[in-house]
């Protein structure tokens, strides 16, 4: 029985080594365990932070080129954009100042032609004195010499004044007509027909293709 007792007393003994040997193998395979699994992990870490850097430098370059590129292209635009407007402007500006210039034309020209008119008017009734002095001259006294001046002052006075364009109205034997002609009188007359002008009672005249002066005439009724 003694034997016996000591035997399961060594026996007690031994176990605790066994489970403590068990227990630090345990131990130190876990360690390993993750001893590896943290390698691994930082290898893919390591890995990991490569592949960014790679693609960070990948980005930096081939973005700033097509920066640079659509940088330059948008450069381009502008510079178009601002040339077509200007361009549009100096147009705008050109075609304007062609307007301005051609309305400028026009109203000098009718300036000038109301103040060549007013004028007219004035020198109209010199005129008609220089006719009525002349039809009142006998035949026997046309040759006297005053008279013949007068006659030759006159026929100036007409040539510069056709020469400005001035033109009397033809009235005598003509249709009246409200635009060129003041009826003043009817009249019977068996040698034109009726609403012709059978009488001039004061000449009309014409600058260029205004009038200046209606045509005073009777008319057959």
């Amino acid at each position: 029985m003694g034997d016996t007792q000591n035997k399961d007393h060594d026996l007690e003994q031994e176990m605790p080594e066994v489970q403590e040997d068990d227990c630090k193998d345990e131990v130190q395979e876990d360690t390993a365990e993750e001893m590896n699994s943290e390698g691994e992990e930082d290898a893919e870490d390591s890995q990991a932070e490569e592949a960014a850097e790679n693609s960070e430098e990948d980005e930096s370059t081939v973005p700033e080129e097509k920066k640079g590129f659509f940088k330059k292209k948008d450069k381009k635009n502008k510079q178009e954009e601002k040339i077509a407007e200007l361009t549009d402007r100096v147009q705008r500006q050109m075609a304007e100042f062609d307007n301005f210039r051609k309305r400028t034309e026009k109203e000098k020209t009718q300036m000038f032609e109301v103040g060549a008119k007013s004028v007219i008017e004035k020198i109209l009734p010199v005129v008609d004195n220089f006719e009525r002095g002349l039809s009142a001259v006998p035949e026997d006294g046309k040759e006297d010499p005053f008279v013949q001046g007068m006659d030759k002052i006159y026929k100036q006075l007409m040539t510069e004044l056709e020469g400005l364009e001035v033109k009397p109205i033809e009235a005598v034997g003509a249709e009246f007509n409200p635009d060129f002609h003041n009826a003043v009188m009817q009249v019977e007359s068996e040698e034109f027909a009726s609403g012709v002008v059978a009488q001039e009672l004061q000449k009309g005249y014409m600058y260029r293709d205004s009038v200046v002066r209606h045509s005073m005439v009777a008319v057959v009724q």
